[in-house]
């Protein structure tokens, strides 16, 4: 069958990029082999999303040590994890506990659980100690077939979700996970950082009762986005700041977001960018005893500035990783079959622009457009 991924060697990792269409062995389900088959499905890809983690594999950012140290002398890595696909075939477990049958369409938890740890064991398996990432730890979607334990699947009505939007419910719970870390109701907050997922929060915290939302970015295009899901305000921040500030807040985004808040700042900052700058504007944009939520990702150290001011005037700080299984999945849900709010309208629309330069056939994959694409839109999707 053919797939997306890599097929490289560890030290070409620095002198490479992008991803290639390979041919490789059709999954299969044999539970004389593997007993674990059993609670397993195949699945036929209908849609699938690139990520901005698929984004940090393409250019060789993110994710080396976690792809070579889990392939187990398999040569190639299938990359892939967010999913709208159809169940072509499933193992005994899977049929008679979870009711799976061909021709289900399922989405699908990126975080493969083990379900035995501390963590899985109290409810927390979003942070299991011991799971599999579905397209960088263990083989992944972008690919005619992709075999999946039923225990991570959701079951998706493309009669209420269109399959565009349905293929990228993973990356919207991200956010659907971060708006529900603190009550946004009748809140005021500020999105550091328009990306894919801060647009996505934009939507889902004006679903939740947010009533003032802030978008701040270096990015004008992200900013134009931000205003066609309606937020409140945007602020341009210098893609170099002055040296002087170092990785101090931007005092002039501080007190404009002040100015709009009672002078006293947002309930509620996003740090959505993973910019060790935009953390210290976003802890000293929020008023005392707001709620700082962190989602940006980013290696290395970072430098808190004016840390005594974060416990001097009761800040509190939030991390947020993946989606809370299944809880985030119903609220996610729930949200985008919602006619009120047009959570699923405005993702189509703004986000995908409409299915225009953003949608692309599987197996017409051609390397030098889908990189031209990837670096214009925040989210791209195949169609198979």
């Amino acid at each position: 069958m053919k797939a997306l991924g890599l097929d490289i060697k560890r030290e070409e990792w620095e002198s490479t990029t992008g991803m290639t269409l390979l041919d490789v062995p059709e999954p299969k389900l044999d539970e004389g082999r593997d007993p674990l088959d059993g609670g397993r499905v195949i699945i036929r890809p209908l849609y699938t999303g690139f990520c901005g983690s698929d984004k940090g594999i393409w250019f060789r950012h993110a994710f080396k040590d976690m792809i070579f140290n889990s392939l187990n002398g398999q040569p190639y890595r299938i990359c892939g994890h967010e999913l709208l696909g159809e169940v072509v075939e499933t193992g005994q477990y899977a049929r008679d506990h979870y009711g799976y049958k061909p021709g289900d369409i399922v989405s699908t938890e990126s975080h493969i659980f083990c379900g035995r740890c501390h963590q899985c064991r109290i409810g927390d398996a979003h942070v299991c100690s011991d799971h599999l990432i579905i397209g960088i730890s263990t083989d992944g979607c972008f690919a005619e077939h992709v075999k999946l334990p039923a225990k991570e699947l959701w079951r998706t009505d493309t009669d209420r979700i269109r399959p565009e939007v349905a293929a990228i419910q993973e990356p919207l719970g991200n956010a659907v996970h971060a708006c529900s870390t603190v009550d946004l109701r009748g809140k005021t907050m500020a999105v550091f950082g328009c990306g894919t997922i801060g647009l996505f929060s934009i939507l889902v915290a004006r679903a939740m009762g947010a009533t003032t939302i802030i978008g701040v970015d270096p990015n004008g295009h992200n900013l134009e986005m931000a205003e066609r899901l309606g937020v409140d305000a945007v602020y341009r921040v210098d893609p170099e700041p002055p040296r002087r500030l170092g990785v101090g807040p931007d005092p002039e985004i501080v007190n404009e977001i002040k100015k709009r808040c009672f002078g006293e700042g947002v309930d509620v900052a996003f740090e959505m960018s993973g910019s060790n700058q935009a953390l210290n504007t976003a802890i000293a944009a929020t008023r005392a005893g707001g709620d700082i939520i962190l989602f940006g990702l980013s290696a290395g150290d970072y430098t808190l500035t004016g840390f005594q001011d974060i416990i001097l005037y009761g800040k509190s700080l939030h991390s947020v990783i993946g989606r809370k299984v299944f809880q985030t999945w119903y609220i996610m849900s729930n949200l985008l079959m919602s006619r009120e709010h047009g959570v699923q309208e405005k993702i189509y629309d703004v986000i995908l622009n409409r299915g225009e330069g953003t949608v692309f056939q599987f197996r017409e994959f051609e390397r030098s457009r889908f990189e031209k694409a990837i670096a214009t839109h925040p989210k791209i999707v195949l169609k198979y």
